[in-house]
């Protein structure tokens, strides 16, 4: 089998509707590998209702430790942390608050003593759940942890590797929000880049920002408007830009309170029904035909 067609749909803020297009595209695709590689706030699986999945645990980061009998309690480790991450002192010892630490190893290189060390410190878990559209790799942060986009890669790659495993021929990958590094861990390598967006003169901004990411990575790309109705204005100008820009395409869903009432109900809009859920059908027609992408409404595998 060829590898898994990768369709990623990322926004240049969120809140744009990019979640809920992705739980669509879950339905209209008649079987696919769903990730939620927006690992800050991960919330696909409010709507494409998972069943419980085994978690792995995921380490992005070292942090110090400090050996308490090797410690001579000199002092030297608490002087040169600047994010004071050493507590305590005296003739109780100093232990490193995991939290703070930066992971810079300046104090284990400074230790006269040869007492500290660097161990890998849990940043969060990933995890393998079954819904009705297929698997879902999806994650969560640990508390106060920082995301680099190494955990972005994980679940990204875990999605292929899975699609090649049980022979599904699209992965659909819900992006990280933003320009960042989560962003760029999204994107690499992506077959086909939808950016979402809003008729708003932020939002306009924001896209622009992110398709300047995908165009640096030469990846083919489409925009799409969400709630276009709401200012045709500034949707006619953003889907003049994308057009200028090199889009594939740029498509326009209306306002529709069925969104958002689906939302409630946990499903996704195209089970819901609604003017949007037809809009969004003509989308994924559109998508498919820019990159031949497998459409089971159409008979193709």
């Amino acid at each position: 089998m060829t590898a898994p067609f990768e369709l990623v749909v990322i926004s240049g803020k969120g809140g744009t509707g990019k979640t809920s297009l992705v739980a669509a595209f879950a339905t209209l695709a008649g079987g696919a590998v769903l990730a939620d590689c927006d690992v800050d706030a991960a919330d696909l699986s409010l709507v494409v209702r998972p069943g419980p999945g085994a978690e792995h645990e995921f380490s992005g980061r070292a942090a110090a430790v400090i050996d308490a009998a090797a410690c001579t309690a000199c002092g030297r480790c608490a002087e040169v942390c600047r994010y004071a991450a050493v507590l305590g002192g005296g003739q109780d010892g100093y232990v490193v608050d995991p939290i703070a630490c930066e992971g810079c190893e300046l104090c284990r290189r400074l230790c006269p003593a040869g007492a500290i060390a660097m161990e890998p410190v849990q940043s969060g878990v990933w995890i393998v759940s079954e819904t009705r559209f297929g698997p879902l790799v999806h994650a969560r942060l640990g508390v106060a942890e920082d995301n680099s986009g190494k955990l972005v890669t994980l679940v990204r790659s875990e999605g292929v590797r899975l699609a090649a495993e049980r022979e599904l021929a699209l992965v659909i990958v819900d992006g990280s929000p933003g320009i960042g590094c989560p962003v760029i861990a999204s994107l690499a390598g992506a077959d086909l880049v939808l950016a979402v967006t809003e008729p708003s003169v932020s939002g306009r901004h924001d896209l622009d920002r992110v398709l300047q990411v995908v165009r640096r990575f030469g990846l083919p790309f489409a925009v799409y408007i969400n709630r276009a109705d709401l200012d045709p204005g500034q949707s006619d100008l953003i889907a003049r830009d994308a057009t200028a820009a090199g889009a594939a395409f740029t498509a326009t869903v209306g306002y529709d309170p069925a969104v958002t009432q689906a939302q409630v109900a946990g499903i996704d809009v195209v089970e819901y029904g609604g003017r949007a859920a037809a809009e969004i059908r003509r989308v994924w027609d559109a998508v498919c035909a820019t990159r031949a992408v497998p459409n089971p409404e159409e008979g193709v595998r």
